[in-house]
C-alpha cells in the first residue's frame, strides 16, 4: 500500500467527518525531513470540533495507530508521520527486484485501442525540428500507455495534400528538372516551394495556378497525379532513414491523400442531417452553440479543407480501431481547428467524439525566432543528429578512451539528448534549440541521467552482485530514503504522465532519481564491507532498473557503459 493511503486511513479512522479521499488532498509534505515524511494539518477540523487545532493534532496524535510508522507526532496543529523507512525500503527494493521492467505495469487499458496521429511531416520538405515535437512526445505517450495495459497505434498522418502541393507542381513546371531533383530531391523541392511562395507575394496569379492545380489533383488528373506520387516517394525515402536514426516505427502511414475518397461520407450526413449551410457560395457548419464560429466544410469552388478530411480520419479510425482514445499530438495553432472539429462530429451524432484529444504543445525556435518552411528559416534535424552523435562520441573519447562500441554509444547517447531535451520541456511551453546544451553530461539533460545509469551498472559488475528478491534489503539513512520513496512514486508518476498527456512528466522524474543516486553515491561507500552493503547494492541495482525504464519509456536508450 502506498504510504499516502496508509497514513489517510489511519487518520479516517479517527475523523468520522472526513472521507480517505478528502484526507488525502489535505496531507502535505513537511519543509524538511527532519519534521516527518507526510503533515496533515488539523485547520481543517477546527470549525467541525469547535476545538483548537493544535488540541485536535494532539489529541489524534496519541490515539493513532503508529504501526508501521517509525512515530507520529503532534507539531502545533501539524500531525507529523515518520514512516517506517527499513520497513518501506524493504518492500520497494523487492517490488523492483522481482518485477524488474515491469514494475509500474497497470493494466488499466484491458487492451483497448489509443491511436496516435504524430509527426505528419509535410512531403517535399525537410524533416526539421520542427516536427520532432509531435514525432517524440507522441511515441513516448505511446510507450506510458502501454505500460498501463492500452494498445498503442502510432499513426503518420502525411501532409501530403492540400493546395502546397499545387503550388509544388506550378513551382515544377516553371523552373523545376527531373535530373537535378532526383539528384538532390528534398533540397531541390524546398527550393521551388521556397521560391514559388516568394514569388506569388508578388504575383497573385500564381497562386491561383496552385490552387487549380490542386483541384486537378482532387480530381484525379493524371499528370497531376504522377507527379505528387513522385514528390511522395522521395521524401518518405528521407523520412523513414531519420525514423530509423530516432528508433520511432509507425503501425500506418495513412496520410491525408487516403482520406480523398472517404469524404463523401462525412458531407452526406451533415446533408441529410440539414446542418449543412450555404454562405457566399461555401458550404459551413454553424457552431454558435459551441461558441465556435462556423466550420468551413467545401470552398465555394468545390474544393475540400483539412476539416473535411479529419471528419473522415475520425470516422475511419472509430470504425477500424474502436478507439478508448484518438489522441492528436499536434502544435497549439491547431488548438481551434481541432474544437471545430470535435463539435461538428458532435453535430453529427458521434458522442465518441468526446474520446477525441487535442495534445498541443509549443514551438521550437532558435535565437528565440520562430522557424518557418516556406521562408526557408528551419533546422534540419538529420544533420543536427549526426551532429549531436559527433559531440556525443567527442566527450565520450575524453571520459572513456577505451570504450569498446563507441560509436554505438555516442548514437544513443546523441539521439538520446535530443529526444530528452525536448521531451522535459513542459509539452504546452516551447523552448530554444540549443544543442550544446542537448548533449551536456552536466546538468537537467539525458546524457546526465544516461551516465548515471551506466555509473550503476560499473557499480554492479564490480561488486559482482546479483540482486535477489528473497533477501531481507533494508536500509533507513536519509540518502538512502529519498531514493527509495522516488522509487516508490514511478507508478503513479507513469499515471500520471498518461492522464496529463505530458512525457516531461517521466523526464523529471528520472532526472531526480538519477540526481538523489549521485548524491547517495557521493556520500555513501557502496562497495565497502559493511552490513548494509548488499541492501546499498540492491538499492543501486532497483534505481538501474527504474531509470533504464523511465528512458525507455521516453523513447531513449540506457548505455550499460558510457
Amino acid at each position: 500500500m502506498n504510504h499516502k493511503t496508509l497514513v489517510a486511513e489511519r487518520l479516517a479512522a479517527l475523523i468520522p467527518s472526513l472521507e480517505t479521499e478528502q484526507i488525502l488532498a489535505l496531507l502535505e509534505k513537511p519543509k524538511s525531513s527532519e519534521m516527518g515524511d507526510l503533515a496533515f494539518p488539523a485547520f481543517s477540523l477546527a470549525k467541525l470540533e469547535r476545538k483548537a487545532p493544535q488540541a485536535i493534532a494532539s489529541d489524534i496524535a496519541e490515539k493513532i495507530d503508529t504501526s508501521g510508522f517509525e512515530k507520529v507526532v503532534a507539531t502545533g496543529p501539524y500531525i507529523n508521520f515518520f514512516l517506517d523507512k527499513a520497513a518501506i525500503s524493504h518492500d520497494i527494493l523487492k517490488s523492483v527486484i522481482t518485477e524488474k521492467a515491469d514494475y509500474g505495469q497497470q493494466d488499466l487499458g484491458h487492451g483497448r485501442n489509443v491511436t496516435f496521429d504524430m509527426s505528419s511531416p509535410n512531403i517535399a520538405k525537410p524533416f526539421s525540428v520542427g516536427h520532432l515535437r509531435s514525432t517524440v512526445i507522441a511515441d513516448a505517450l505511446g510507450h506510458i500507455y502501454s505500460k498501463l495495459g492500452y494498445n498503442s497505434i502510432r499513426i503518420n498522418h502525411l501532409g501530403d495534400w492540400g493546395k502546397q502541393f499545387g503550388m509544388l507542381i506550378v513551382a515544377y513546371k516553371l523552373w523545376g528538372d527531373r535530373d537535378v531533383i532526383e539528384a538532390n530531391p528534398i533540397d531541390e523541392l524546398l527550393k521551388l516551394y521556397v521560391r514559388i511562395n516568394a514569388e506569388a507575394d508578388e504575383n497573385p496569379d500564381l497562386d491561383e495556378q496552385a490552387r487549380q492545380w490542386f483541384k486537378k489533383l482532387e480530381d484525379g488528373d493524371q499528370e497531376a497525379w504522377d507527379l505528387w506520387q513522385w514528390f511522395r516517394d522521395e521524401s518518405l525515402v528521407e523520412f523513414n532513414r531519420i525514423y530509423d536514426k530516432l528508433d520511432v516505427s509507425f503501425d500506418y502511414f495513412h496520410g491525408e491523400a487516403f482520406y480523398n475518397d472517404k469524404m463523401d461520407e462525412g458531407i452526406q450526413i451533415l446533408e441529410d442531417k440539414n446542418l449543412l449551410k450555404e454562405s457566399k457560395g461555401a458550404q459551413i457548419v454553424n457552431l454558435e452553440k459551441y461558441d465556435l464560429p462556423p466550420a468551413l466544410i467545401k470552398k465555394s469552388d468545390g474544393a475540400t479543407l483539412y476539416i473535411t478530411r479529419d471528419m473522415a480520419t475520425a470516422m475511419y479510425r472509430q470504425r477500424t480501431f474502436d478507439f478508448a482514445k484518438n489522441i492528436y499530438v499536434v502544435g497549439q495553432e491547431q488548438s481551434h481547428h481541432f474544437k471545430q472539429l470535435k463539435a461538428v462530429l458532435k453535430e453529427m451524432g458521434f458522442d465518441w467524439s468526446d474520446d477525441m484529444v487535442h495534445v498541443s504543445f509549443g514551438l521550437v525556435t532558435k535565437n528565440k525566432k520562430k522557424l518557418s518552411t516556406r521562408k526557408g528559416n528551419i533546422i534540419r534535424l538529420e544533420p543536427t543528429l549526426d551532429e549531436a552523435e559527433a559531440r556525443a562520441l567527442t566527450q565520450i573519447e575524453a571520459k572513456n578512451p577505451d570504450l569498446e562500441n563507441k560509436e554505438a554509444v555516442a548514437h544513443s547517447v546523441g539521439v538520446g539528448a535530443v529526444k530528452f531535451y525536448d521531451l522535459k520541456s513542459d509539452r504546452d511551453n516551447g523552448y530554444d534549440f540549443d544543442l550544446e546544451a542537448m548533449v551536456s553530461f552536466e546538468g537537467e539533460t539525458g546524457p546526465y541521467v544516461q551516465y548515471a545509469y551506466a555509473r550503476i551498472q560499473s557499480i554492479l559488475r564490480k561488486a559482482d552482485f546479483v540482486a535477489k528478491s528473497d533477501a531481507d534489503y533494508r536500509l533507513s539513512d536519509a540518502e538512502s530514503w529519498e531514493i527509495i520513496k522516488l522509487l516508490q512514486e514511478f507508478p503513479n508518476m507513469v499515471e500520471r504522465a498518461a492522464d496529463k498527456y505530458d512525457p516531461s512528466i517521466i523526464a523529471k522524474y528520472a532526472i531526480n532519481l538519477a540526481q538523489a543516486f549521485n548524491k547517495y553515491y557521493a556520500h555513501t561507500r557502496i562497495l565497502d564491507e559493511n552490513p548494509e552493503r548488499d541492501s546499498r547494492l540492491a538499492l543501486a541495482y532497483a534505481t538501474g532498473i527504474v531509470l533504464k525504464e523511465a528512458l525507455r519509456l521516453l523513447g531513449v536508450d540506457a548505455p550499460e557503459k558510457m
